[in-house]
């Protein structure tokens, strides 16, 4: 399993409820096979820097998922067949931005004995 980013654009001419039903059939699909989801970040409409599909105009969402790379395929084609999706990109967020760091191969140990002085008397 392995953590990613799905950044969805949706038609700005779609309402929230229908936003809303593509949301959740994303995260019900990632949820059956047996991903988990995280938090949903709804930026709202923002304006693009050029035309997209005929339209200057989109609505933003920001979904984090952790899934197996086979889900990936899956989902990418459920959100290409949708029609309020204008795009979409699905992101694999680093394992030592998601927490997940492992310690290095040739790290030193964590705790270490003192030398003993040499030559010194108690």
């Amino acid at each position: 399993m392995r953590p990613y980013e799905v950044i969805v654009i949706f038609d700005s001419a779609a309402d929230e409820a229908s936003i809303d039903g593509t949301i959740t059939r994303i995260k019900e699909f990632v949820v059956t096979k047996d991903g988990k989801t995280g938090q949903v970040e709804k930026w709202g409409r923002r304006r693009f820097a050029y035309e997209l599909k005929h339209r200057w105009e989109g609505y933003y969402t920001l979904l984090e998922v952790t899934m197996d790379a086979t889900v990936v395929a899956d989902v990418d084609r459920m959100m290409t067949l949708s029609d309020d999706i204008i795009r979409h990109k699905i992101v694999r967020i680093p394992e030592s931005v998601a927490g997940r760091a492992r310690p290095a191969m040739n790290a030193a140990p964590a705790e270490e004995a003192e030398p003993e002085a040499v030559g010194a008397t108690a």
